[in-house]
């Protein structure tokens, strides 16, 4: 019998998200909803979470970091995505498992489109994760295998630019990013996107429904 959402956890995630991929300029698919396709006609990213706050039932998951890689061969709704989780190393045994259902859409919810979209789930796998802010610079560290670093594209008087009010599914308002370090080795990936497209995105996740 399939689970319905009154079968499943309850579970909320507060904190930022970044994510850098292969587009030259700010990624459609944030306005397009994945119905434009990447400026290079497909998309390859990485992506980190810091959760400020959060659970998965009982599960306290605060202060713990998320590492993600992507990839999508044509427009983001039509699917076929395959995706990669690398789960903080500091994690319980019960935070890894839920953040694990989180990431891979099984906990349904805000995330649940991952279960939908992605057909090849490539794993997931504990490692040291860092996820800093220094000044407007985002930093994500795992290992060798993600090393990123973003910061805002400056606009008018010098203030980030903002799209706002979308309905993006990390969130209504992304800040327009470049990366200044974009670097993947892990899953087979060897993928370098210094000065190509970037996001950061405050989140506030919830599921089941």
């Amino acid at each position: 019998m399939a689970l319905d959402s009154t079968t499943l956890t309850p579970w909320a995630i507060k904190g930022e998200l970044i994510l850098n991929c292969n587009c030259t300029v700010f990624c459609p698919c944030v306005v397009s909803l994945g119905k434009h396709a990447p400026t290079e006609g497909y998309c390859q990213a990485w992506s980190g979470v810091r959760i400020d706050s959060g659970h998965y039932g009982d599960t306290d998951l605060s202060g713990l970091n998320i590492g993600l890689v992507l990839e999508i061969p044509g427009l983001m709704a039509r699917g076929n995505w395959k995706a990669a989780a690398f789960i903080d190393d500091r994690s319980s045994d019960e935070a890894y498992d839920a953040l694990v259902k989180i990431f891979s859409g099984q906990a349904r919810g805000t995330t649940g489109l991952f279960s939908i979209l992605v057909s090849e789930f490539l794993g997931a796998e504990r490692a040291e994760i860092s996820y800093e802010t220094e000044g407007n610079e985002r930093r994500l560290m795992v290992g060798k295998k993600i090393q990123g670093s973003v910061v805002p594209v400056p606009g008018n008087k010098g203030e980030d630019i903002v799209v706002t009010n979308t309905e993006y599914w990390m969130g209504p308002d992304i800040t327009v990013a470049t990366a200044t370090k974009g670097r993947v080795r892990a899953f087979g990936r060897v993928w370098d996107f210094d000065g190509r497209s970037a996001e950061i995105c405050q989140i506030d996740w919830r599921g089941p429904k």
